[in-house]
């Protein structure tokens, strides 16, 4: 589960077209103010290879996993995170496939090199994968950057000094193809990360106002700091309020700059 809010895209970060010719993208049909477009599901298959892997099988969707089952058969089956939204269509597919997936067996092999990369804050278990081929890396993000929008940091799984902790590391990963969980791919991982951090650090400094101004409860941060939300986002909107009050009490109990606890 993403979200929807506007952030502008830079040069750098722009929306890319072409993906890499292992790469292959199917998107499934749940559109919705908090998955964008749908969710995407990723395959991945090294030139010459018999077996693929799979990124996040998404929704319960009969018609989307007997897609994603043709295009097999694979060595494994990843998943971002535990939303429904990505992960509740696993065990059908698994049905459908009739393989056995031994959970010890490496990430990589067949033509793939699968780093795994601890990056929670959108969700407790979030992680990223980095993924060579061929000498060309690539960026599969999840929820912890979308490729359109700003994603939710939802209190009390999210957590937003963990999110900005992701953020930092994901900035180190200049000119890297990103591969969002949804909306469009971008061309530079780092990049967008900076934007994303950019962003967070502004959203922080009018929550801090907000407080300051007599706000106390994630509703009424949410009607001073994003006054024309979507009705339909609203409760994403209250959800990273809360999560942005927690970060500020917690800067505040360990003696940073900020707010007196409420």
């Amino acid at each position: 589960m993403g979200g929807a809010e506007p952030a502008s895209a830079s040069e750098s970060d722009r929306e890319v077209d072409r993906l890499p010719g292992w790469v292959s993208l199917l998107r499934a049909p749940n559109p919705g103010p908090m998955t964008l477009d749908g969710t995407n599901t990723w395959i991945l298959r090294a030139p010459g290879a018999e077996l693929a892997t799979v990124i996040d099988p998404g929704p319960l969707d009969e018609g989307h996993l007997r897609r994603i089952a043709d295009q097999g058969p694979y060595r494994s089956i990843l998943v971002t995170h535990g939303h429904h939204d990505h992960v509740e269509g696993v065990p059908r597919l698994v049905e459908m496939l009739g393989e056995p997936f031994d959970p010890r067996e490496s990430l990589g092999g067949n033509g793939l090199e699968i780093q795994v990369l601890n990056t929670p804050g959108h969700t407790g278990d979030s992680v990223c994968f980095l993924v060579e081929c061929e000498g060309e890396r690539v960026m599969f993000t999840g929820d912890t950057i979308l490729g359109r929008g700003t994603t939710v940091v939802a209190a009390p799984d999210g957590n937003l000094s963990d999110y900005l902790t992701s953020l930092e590391l994901l900035t180190t990963y200049e000119n890297v193809l990103m591969l969002p969980g949804h909306g469009p791919v971008r061309a530079d991982t780092a990049a967008l990360a900076r934007e994303y951090l950019s962003h967070r650090i502004e959203r922080l400094a009018q929550v801090r106002a907000a407080m300051a101004s007599g706000a106390r409860t994630p509703e009424a941060v949410v009607d001073v700091v994003y006054p024309d939300i979507d009705p339909r986002v609203r409760f994403a909107a209250e959800w990273s309020a809360a999560a942005q009050i927690d970060h500020l009490n917690r800067e505040s109990a360990a003696g940073a700059d900020g707010l007196d606890r409420l």
